[in-house]
């Protein structure tokens, strides 16, 4: 198993981001061993959020060797090709370390805020990734849609093909998607298990099949694993109810969902998720977060198979 590190983009506390915290986490990150760095997508959130693709642009030349993530970026918003020129900017910058997860998102609110109808985000999405693939990947077919289209090639194009990994929560429809479109899925650690996990792979393994891909080289990644190592119980419940109540989840279900607890705890968790088919997990720390990424990789990533 990998692992990767998402920036910290949530202002928890009401400080904000001083200059030069990103770059410090790169950095740090990079040295510790992390494979990736990531960010993700939202415009409006019950706190402030920093955005994403500003964020992960900002630390490509702090991030030595690591891959670039977008877990996920969202197309229906920002429309696909703006996020296209995005991507092949940090495509070329970055000597072609991206990986581009995109998804439908969660929040209405996102939605209202551009002017789109959040019920049709599938459709939106369906249409948009056909959009970046073309715009991304070299001979793919111009896509004409009376929701987005083509039009123009860009120029620069990337200068690498850009993987396009499918953000869903394990519904049938929704991995039948990650199958047709994508070259790789990212699951939520918040909406999932080990056990789900491995069911979802089955189901998405026969799409893989159908459509002339191989299972055994479509990766399978988990994104939004909030983290906080800690032997101090005060300490995890107070965690777990932030976090809680954020996302508006009871805290006894979100617990065995997320790593929050002993570095035991947390190891076993991310054990039964490698057995289940997850190839790289991306931490995002909820506070302390350089304190948290050594911690982490120093006693958590050990216990895990590599």
């Amino acid at each position: 198993m990998r692992f990767g590190a998402h920036l910290p983009l949530i202002d928890f506390t009401g400080d904000g981001w001083a200059p030069g915290r990103l770059r410090t986490f790169a950095e740090a990150a990079h040295d510790l061993g992390f494979d990736s760095i990531s960010s993700n997508d939202h415009l409006v959130f019950q706190k402030p959020w920093l955005d994403g693709i500003t964020a992960l642009a900002s630390v490509i030349d702090h991030s030595g060797d690591m891959k670039l993530c977008t877990t996920i970026a969202v197309p229906a918003i920002r429309h696909p090709n703006v996020l296209a020129k995005h991507a092949a900017a940090i495509d070329w910058l970055s000597g072609g370390r991206l990986i581009l997860g995109v998804g439908p998102g969660s929040s209405a609110r996102d939605y209202a805020l551009v002017g789109r109808d959040f019920d049709q985000r599938w459709k939106l999405l369906d249409s948009a990734v056909r959009v970046l693939r073309s715009q991304l990947k070299q001979d793919a077919p111009a896509h004409q849609s009376e929701i987005f289209s083509t039009g123009e090639v860009m120029a620069p194009a990337p200068a690498h093909d850009i993987p396009i990994w499918i953000g869903s929560w394990g519904s049938e429809s929704g991995l039948r998607r990650v199958a047709r479109l994508g070259d790789g899925w990212l699951a939520s650690a918040y909406n999932t298990t080990a056990e789900k996990i491995r069911t979802d792979r089955e189901t998405l393994h026969a799409a893989l099949v159908t459509h002339r891909k191989d299972p055994a080289s479509f990766p399978t990644s988990l994104a939004t694993m909030w983290t906080y190592v800690t032997d101090d119980k005060a300490e995890r419940d107070e965690k777990l109810a932030m976090i809680a109540t954020m996302l508006n989840r009871p805290p006894e279900v979100l617990a065995p969902q997320i790593l929050i607890g002993p570095a035991k705890e947390c190891a076993a968790k991310l054990h039964a998720y490698a057995d289940a088919g997850v190839g790289e997990v991306f931490i995002w720390p909820l506070a302390s977060e350089l304190q948290q990424l050594e911690r982490f990789m120093t006693q958590v990533a050990p216990a895990v198979p590599s």
